[in-house]
């Protein structure tokens, strides 16, 4: 039993111009990363396409037809009032990061390996079931906790996101259903600035705002006493997690003073709840981190705890 990484090449495809933060360079350095001493052990797979029916179980049929029609044959374009960039390769780069989540469940729900990380773009915890937004186009994660749902028969998936934007997308997508819970930590009064977001208590939600300035400290305090509890007591059949790297210090977007212990911390705490109550089944799949170094450091990290599971 093993720590399987699903990528792709076409995810470094996905063009969004020269000075985006979101470029592939992020993903050119986590997978470099990766690559290093210490990471022998780790099994490698190339992400499948997501089909339409995949999608559809977390997106409107429409949506996910307009998205891919938006997709230009040549050059690049910005899609209206989302802040998402999209190059004539960025179709199937976004099927595959969401087909790299199905996948990554298939292994885990079939005990193939211990747990799986998804080194995909574009991210996607900021799509919503119909609207893009925040350099996302489909919802990896939400899809692929639907997927465990109808073809594994995995109840109750639940979802912890540590990005440093909160997980609107994801929150939209599982809101009101008591199958699936979600719990975002995020910088307080930072894009998308979802409605409610800074207050949203629900049986199936938990949202934990930090201050600007706020590090490692407060991040593990408020994350045992408030993400920790509520997710065991969820008992999932399966945990996934939205890793973004963005609330490192070293971050150019956000304001959070987090540093690799942190999330190396977290994803240890989260391991241990899922071995306790889904027989260690645990996938990630990489959201925002804009200083591609950094990010590769914490990714690193990060991929270190889950091979320690």
């Amino acid at each position: 039993m093993t720590t399987l990484i699903l990528t792709h090449p076409a995810c470094l495809e996905h063009d969004t111009g020269k000075f985006h933060p979101e470029s592939p360079e992020r993903l050119r350095r986590v997978l470099s990363a990766l690559s290093g001493p210490g990471f022998s052990g780790l099994e490698w797979r190339r992400a499948p396409n997501a089909e339409n029916g995949q999608l559809v179980r977390a997106h409107d049929p429409q949506y996910i037809a307009d998205v891919l029609a938006s997709i230009p044959s040549s050059g690049r374009v910005q899609l209206e009032g989302s802040g998402t960039v999209v190059s004539a390769e960025s179709g199937e780069a976004a099927r595959r990061a969401a087909g790299a989540v199905c996948a990554a469940v298939d292994a885990v729900a079939k005990a193939e390996v211990t747990n799986a990380f998804c080194a995909v773009r574009p991210p996607g915890h900021h799509a919503e079931r119909a609207r893009t937004l925040g350099f996302c186009l489909f919802n990896n994660v939400a899809v692929g906790a639907r997927h465990a749902q109808m073809v594994h028969g995995l109840t109750r998936v639940a979802a912890v996101d540590f990005d440093v934007h909160h997980g609107n997308g994801t929150q939209d997508i599982f809101a009101g259903d008591d199958t699936l819970f979600f719990a975002s930590t995020h910088q307080s009064f930072l894009f998308p600035s979802t409605p409610s977001a800074e207050e949203r208590d629900e049986p199936n939600l938990v949202n934990v705002c930090l201050a600007r300035g706020w590090g490692g400290e407060e991040f593990r305090r408020l994350f045992e006493e408030r993400v920790l509890p509520r997710l065991e007591a969820f008992a999932p059949d399966l945990i996934m997690i939205s890793a973004g790297f963005d609330a490192l210090r070293q971050d150019p977007i956000g304001d959070l003073r987090l540093d690799d212990a942190d999330f190396s911390w977290a994803t240890e705490k989260i391991a241990a709840i899922a071995a306790r109550c889904c027989e260690g089944r645990l996938v990630s799949a990489l959201e925002g981190g804009y200083n591609p170094g950094a990010t590769a450091s914490a990714c690193a990290a990060h991929v270190r705890a889950l091979m320690a599971a």
